[in-house]
């Protein structure tokens, strides 16, 4: 024996408050971006550069720069609840990682992965 039930489905009128979660560049990363950059110059890192979400859509992201190139090698930037990690160079994705620590890790294993600063 079928029911019959009124399924109700959103109006297209009707406004959506859908928030997406998006992780974003905090303090405390730029405090490990900075440890890390420092630990890392024996190893080749030579700069960082933070830029910030702009109004025409770019999203924020980390460029690193190392000593073997003289454009930015690598790319980090928040992609939903993970940071995902792009060689710059040869715009090739290498990986989503739960952390921005864990990201720079990948980079270059100078500070322990756990070692994150305070907020």
């Amino acid at each position: 024996m079928a029911m019959n039930r009124k399924v109700d489905t959103p109006s297209p009128t009707s406004s959506c408050n859908v928030i997406p979660l998006r992780l974003s560049f905090l303090p405390r990363h730029r405090e490990y971006l900075m440890r890390w950059l420092d630990a890392g110059a024996c190893m080749g890192l030579c700069d960082v550069d933070v830029a910030a979400r702009s109004d025409d859509g770019l999203i924020e992201h980390v460029l690193v720069w190392v000593r073997e190139n003289a454009d930015p090698a690598y790319l980090v930037r928040p992609e939903g609840m993970n940071w995902v990690l792009i060689d710059h160079l040869r715009d090739h994705r290498l990986g989503a990682f739960k952390s921005f620590e864990a990201a720079l890790y990948a980079i270059r294993p100078v500070l322990a992965c756990g070692a994150t600063a305070a907020a």
